[in-house]
């Protein structure tokens, strides 16, 4: 896989999702996905990611983030395709 197959998005998920292990199963999704990027709560209530690989896992991504994990309750799912960074992994940062 080049480079010019990848594509990069900044998501922010809204709704009940701080509190139930939305991070941690983001974590895990995109690890099996092959996802690389990063998750982090932020102050405001939202959980942020950075999503990259290939258009069609991004997609698969971005759907699960609508549904999340068991406990969360998504009301919103925005994004914006951003620059490459070529991350190495998929994290969890602190949060912001």
């Amino acid at each position: 896989m080049t480079d010019s197959n990848l594509i990069c998005v900044h998501v922010f998920i809204s709704g009940t999702v701080q509190g139930v292990g939305y991070r941690y199963s983001t974590v895990q999704e995109a690890q099996k996905l092959g996802i690389k990027g990063w998750v982090r709560n932020r102050r405001d209530g939202r959980v942020e990611a950075i999503f990259e690989g290939t258009e069609p896992l991004i997609e698969q991504m971005v759907q699960w983030c609508h549904q999340g994990p068991r406990s969360a309750k998504v009301t919103d799912v925005t994004l914006e395709t951003v620059e490459l960074q070529l991350y190495k992994g998929f994290e969890v940062k602190e949060t912001c």
